[in-house]
């Protein structure tokens, strides 16, 4: 986004990316369908991105969610929203949108160039900035005006974004808030060998997660070492920092969200004559697999002898958690370099011509489509912030 801003302004753009090709990051995204972003309103639309969402705001401002879907259908790819209000291109795929935005690219004069990974600091010309670069032909200097950095967080290290860039940008002094894993799976201390076994994998559909003040329903899977899934990662900044904070989080899951706590209550609590509680709990709230499982697994066995306490753990049962996963494992990651540290043009006030966008900077979303709109947007922003720094230094006519 960065290089179409500058070429379509008419500046000579070299695009320098570590990985035998473009993208890769991009195309796994789109590895099951391309969330491109989403169609709810624009209030609870910033709102995601919680403690960043004022600088966020601004982006999507210059580039929100439907200039996205208007610049997808300007590259011949229309979209769609779906049920859950995300929103895809119609063929679901990430390869035909990203073909057609790097054939516009060069064809603006982007000039690609692959397996160059940045490995620091060179010395500079007067007025320049000078980025090594270590090639497949030995180590070489890049002299440039303007430099926009997009070097992703610390997630998906085989796809390029290792998060080496740290140590390069905090010797020039730049405050770098410690990357963390964002979007994530959590361990809990131990399974049993039973859950294990028979259980990871299991998804829990329709059940609720509550933290904190997070609470909200959807769905999520069990793990050899935890849980992980749509619903964990969008608790998974809560479920992070208080991790951090008290050495370990407790998330309650309301299996029945759909029931009230007297009903479930009332249907615990009937006669069950010579029938197991766990056949009682199946037929009369439905409660079986991975969910009775998950049950039998936290509570307690004098707990199933007491209505008033299982119902309780139904509604709110406890699953104390250890540690996130690791980071590398992770879909996003939080941290980065502060927001303060940039200009309304995504210029590092310190360094003047040199811009930041993307998962780099210190910003988290949940999925569903709000990691890759602000990126999108951040790279617009830092792209017309070089194309403006850029102008100032060009002779007057």
């Amino acid at each position: 986004m960065a290089a179409e801003a500058l070429a379509s302004a008419g500046v000579a753009v070299e695009l320098f990316d570590a990985m035998p090709s473009v993208g890769r990051k991009f195309l796994l995204a789109g590895k099951g369908g391309l969330n491109l972003t989403h169609s709810e309103a624009i209030e609870p639309f910033v709102a995601r991105y919680s403690a960043a969402s004022g600088r966020v705001a601004q982006w999507l401002g210059v580039f929100g969610p439907q200039a996205l879907r208007d610049w997808a259908r300007g590259l011949g790819v229309d979209t769609f929203v779906g049920s859950s209000g995300r929103v895809f291109p119609t063929d679901m795929k990430a390869a035909p949108l990203l073909r057609a935005w790097l054939h516009r690219l060069r064809t603006n004069g982007v000039r690609l160039h692959m397996r160059h990974r940045w490995i620091g600091w060179g010395e500079s010309e007067p007025g320049a900035h000078a980025l090594r670069f270590a090639t497949p032909d030995g180590e070489t200097v890049v002299q440039a005006r303007a430099v926009v950095l997009a070097l992703g967080g610390a997630s998906w290290t085989r796809l390029g974004s290792d998060g080496a860039w740290v140590p390069r940008l905090a010797e020039r002094g730049v405050a770098i808030a410690p990357l963390l894993p964002s979007n994530c799976g959590f361990d809990v201390a131990r399974w049993s060998e039973h859950l294990r076994t028979r259980f990871a994998g299991a998804p829990l559909k329709n059940v609720a997660l509550r933290c904190g003040a997070f609470a909200q329903r959807g769905e999520f899977v069990l793990t050899e070492t935890g849980i992980e899934g749509s619903l964990v990662y969008a608790a998974s900044a809560t479920l992070r920092d208080a991790i951090a904070a008290h050495g370990s989080a407790v998330a309650e899951i309301d299996l029945l969200p759909e029931r009230s706590a007297e009903f479930v209550l009332a249907e615990v609590a009937r006669p069950r004559g010579a029938r197991s509680m766990s056949t009682h709990l199946k037929s009369r709230l439905g409660l079986d697999g991975a969910k009775a499982a998950l049950l039998h697994e936290l509570l307690p066995r004098e707990t199933f002898a007491d209505p008033a306490a299982l119902a309780a753990a139904i509604k709110a049962l406890p699953i104390t958690l250890v540690k996130a996963r690791p980071i590398d494992e992770a879909i996003s990651s939080a941290g980065g370099v502060r927001l303060d540290e940039l200009d309304e043009h995504g210029m590092l006030t310190q360094r003047p011509g040199i811009f930041c966008a993307g998962e780099m900077l210190d910003w988290e979303a949940p999925t569903g489509g709000y990691l890759l709109t602000a990126s999108f947007a951040s790279g617009l922003i830092a792209g017309r912030g070089a194309v403006a720094h850029c102008a100032a230094f060009r002779p007057a006519p």
